[in-house]
């Protein structure tokens, strides 16, 4: 690992990024024309320290999920991420999947606008691999898993306690329409491996998604209505729309309610709570990665 590299490189793609680019503000008291360590660190969810011994040339090795972290807050194209991971001797991991995930630069960059309504990235096997502060506060974090349990709809067949999002009633709604995704990804992946085992694994696992998957429907989840169980606001209704990348292996999810609805009052109060959530999280998640 080049440490001096890989510190100098830190530096000069900090001091390209403009606040405005990743949605700060521009306070007439910055000094540095670029974003502050501890901005940085705030936007690839590490602790301070550790992003400050990183740009100083010293410090342990960076996991691929650390780096991939930064260069998403940093907004690095991709051969500049590649580079990254060469300099800290890494491998370099898949192009749209899982945790290390490159994430495609237009996706992030109307993610970056998105500043007051809950939006994240996903992954068309529903990983997700950046959020902002509203999305943390409505849905949580994703687990730091790696694998098929990375996925959401893994965990909606195989986990109970994904299912806590949304009200039981709803829950028949939402397996068909997983299942129905799942289909139409499968069929666009023309027999990917990686499809086929999550696809086997879950009819081994869970009998509901067997029964569905064997019904043979197919439709892309562009859109639709959702309660969502918040521990602190109770069920919030909300429209959930979806933007796909061009290969179709991305999407920009954001969550949204009509004017004057009991849910845009809740979705205003959100924007308090996961201002709050997110300082607490963002600083255990750091110190986990660190």
């Amino acid at each position: 690992m080049n440490h001096s590299e890989l510190a100098a490189f830190l530096r000069s793609r900090r001091d390209r990024v403009r606040p405005a680019d990743v949605g700060l503000p521009t306070g007439p008291r910055r000094r540095v024309p670029g974003l502050r360590r501890e901005e940085v660190a705030q936007l690839a969810g590490l602790s301070a320290d550790y992003y400050t011994e990183l740009e100083r040339g010293r410090g342990a090795q960076p996991s691929a999920q650390v780096l991939a972290a930064l260069a998403r807050a940093l907004r690095l194209n991709g051969d500049e991420r590649d580079h990254l991971f060469h300099l800290a001797d890494r491998p370099l991991p898949p192009a749209a999947h899982g945790p290390t995930a490159h994430v495609q630069p237009a996706l992030l960059g109307l993610l970056d606008r998105l500043t007051t309504t809950p939006a994240q990235v996903i992954t068309d096997l529903h990983e997700t691999l950046v959020q902002n502060r509203l999305a943390a506060a409505l849905v949580g974090r994703p687990p730091a898993v790696r694998g098929p349990e990375a996925s959401f709809v893994h965990r909606w067949f195989t986990d109970p306690s994904a299912r806590a999002l949304h009200p039981p009633e709803d829950h028949p709604h939402h397996s068909r329409v997983f299942v129905a995704d799942l289909q139409a990804v499968a069929a666009r992946r023309g027999g990917d491996v990686e499809v086929t085992r999550m696809v086997a694994a879950l009819r081994r696992r869970s009998e509901e998604f067997a029964a569905l998957w064997d019904t043979h429907d197919v439709a892309l989840r562009r859109t639709d209505h959702k309660r969502i169980v918040h521990p602190a606001l109770g069920v919030i209704e909300l429209d959930c729309h979806s933007l796909f990348s061009e290969d179709g292996r991305q999407r920009l999810l954001w969550f949204s309610a009509p004017p004057g609805t009991e849910g845009a009052a809740q979705l205003e109060l959100l924007s308090v709570i996961g201002t709050q959530d997110m300082t607490t999280s963002g600083n255990e998640l750091g110190q986990r990665k660190a």
